[in-house]
């Protein structure tokens, strides 16, 4: 806590030393008349709780769908590998309006944010945490950006959770965990918090979009459980083995031994049963075709892609390639980046812009023309442009004046439109004087 911004933190507190259990640490600090826990004695949210924690599932969902589980892996690289595309840029604001991106030297620390580090890099570990823990937090230290883990960063409010007045007063970082680590308290001007998708019942948290999806993950997990057993037990159905009722107990268990040992497993697959003494054999269950076991799987990883906010043709999975054609495609490839890519780049420029600061009359933005997948764009773009060149070019011929013409074209506003007073040639009765120039 010997860090600038932390005393900086701290002048708004009433702090006790408590030397014997955290060193040079502290154990509690008070603001506002409310008294806040560090350490070990913080508790996660509860009502009248004022540290706001980002959920212990990070790990969970980290290890038990990411690691685990080849839709959720597939549908965050797609994410990841798009998300990681863009750099930010400065953009002029015009009359409230955007303008044209540039560069200056502040950037440098968004673009090395730390040795042998890229934009890239910050916006993937960026896409990581927001997708298994809801929120991402970076923070701007005297060496450059440091990424902080989710589950280890609590928000401090100013207030109970859900009072109208509350507001982020700072973040506190447990370095090594919340249960033995070291507590580092940051002002809200040094952090930036990228939270994509609110939590409806918390104004500053972020949710993951695999917590609605939970039982999807875990279904898909079970179905592909379900087929290496069915391969792993000699790829046939089960079978349901009767014999006599006369049958000795010590036979019939040696009867089950010799049945496991020589027909069972994938390399005694196909081979001829014998069975004698009045064995009788059932088949119990259904094969992978009667289960049609595609469809069952595909609509799960289906949900999965959705929630994600990919097109399950873009992640490849096998309901989207079935009706993949080139035109379809193009209309995912269009639906990911307006409708994911470019939101997720718009709210990260928001977060960032707390640790940057923008020259006058402009504002972090995104910059997304270098990116191949989004080429496409770029051609619609083009188009676009040549369309109101166009439109230039017939509205000054047709005597509006040229400043005007710019600002219609621009707000798409016919009414802002001013007329010189001079007409085309073509409509001026032959013979008659064309019209005196304004003075």
């Amino acid at each position: 806590m010997s860090s600038p911004t932390a005393d900086r933190f701290l002048d708004l507190m009433v702090v006790k030393e408590t030397p014997e259990r955290f060193g040079s640490s502290y154990d509690w600090f008070q603001f506002g008349g409310s008294t806040y826990p560090f350490g070990a004695s913080v508790q996660t949210t509860m009502p009248g709780q004022k540290a706001e924690l980002i959920g212990d599932d990070f790990r969970g969902y980290v290890e038990g769908a990411y690691k685990r589980n080849g839709v959720v892996f597939a549908v965050c690289l797609a994410r990841l590998l798009l998300f990681t595309e863009a750099r930010f840029q400065w953009q002029q604001m015009r009359g409230g309006r955007p303008g044209a991106l540039f560069g200056t030297p502040d950037l440098e620390v968004l673009e090395v944010p730390w040795r042998n580090g890229t934009t890239g890099d910050l916006l993937a570990r960026w896409e990581q945490h927001a997708s298994f823990a809801g929120n991402g937090f970076v923070a701007r230290r005297p060496g450059g950006l440091r990424i902080m883990r989710p589950d280890w960063t609590g928000v401090v409010m100013s207030g109970e959770e859900g009072d109208l007045d509350s507001e982020v007063i700072g973040y506190i970082y447990w370095q090594g965990g919340i249960e033995k680590g070291r507590p580092i308290t940051l002002l809200p001007e040094d952090v930036a918090h990228f939270a994509p998708i609110p939590d409806p019942l918390s104004p500053w948290r972020g949710m993951s979009w695999l917590t609605p999806v939970v039982r999807e993950v875990m279904g898909d997990a079970a179905a592909t459980d379900h087929k290496l057993a069915f391969f792993e037990n000699a790829a046939t159905p089960n079978l349901a083995v009767k014999l006599s009722e006369k049958l000795p107990p010590d036979d019939f268990a040696q009867f089950v031994e010799t049945m496991r040992q020589n027909h069972r497993g994938v390399e005694n697959a196909w081979e001829t049963l014998y069975l004698g003494g009045g064995a009788d054999v059932t088949v119990v269950g259904a094969d992978m075709k009667q289960l049609d076991f595609k469809v069952t799987q595909g609509a799960g990883e289906t949900r999965i892609a959705a929630a994600g906010g990919v097109p399950p043709v873009i992640v490849g999975l096998s309901e989207g390639l079935d009706a993949s054609t080139y035109s379809n495609y193009g209309q995912a490839r269009r639906k990911f980046a307006d409708g994911w890519a470019r939101p997720q780049w718009r709210m990260a420029a928001g977060a960032l812009a707390s640790i940057v600061q923008a020259p006058a009359g402009s504002r972090l933005w995104y910059d997304d023309r270098d990116i191949p997948f989004l080429q496409e764009d770029q051609k619609d773009a083009a188009d676009i442009l040549s369309t109101d060149s166009q439109s230039v070019r017939q509205l000054t011929d047709g005597g509006y004046t040229p400043e005007s013409v710019v600002k219609a074209i621009d707000a798409r506003d016919i009414t802002l439109l001013e007329h010189t007073g001079l007409v085309p040639v073509q409509l001026q009765a032959p013979g008659s004087e064309a019209p005196a120039l304004p003075a």
